[in-house]
């Protein structure tokens, strides 16, 4: 979940990759 956090929401999802795309 690295790459999905880094992409989109880079500052908006620093944390919160649990809307990630996968």
């Amino acid at each position: 979940r690295v790459v999905e956090r880094k992409k989109y929401g880079k500052a908006k999802a620093r944390k919160s990759f649990q809307f990630s795309k996968r």
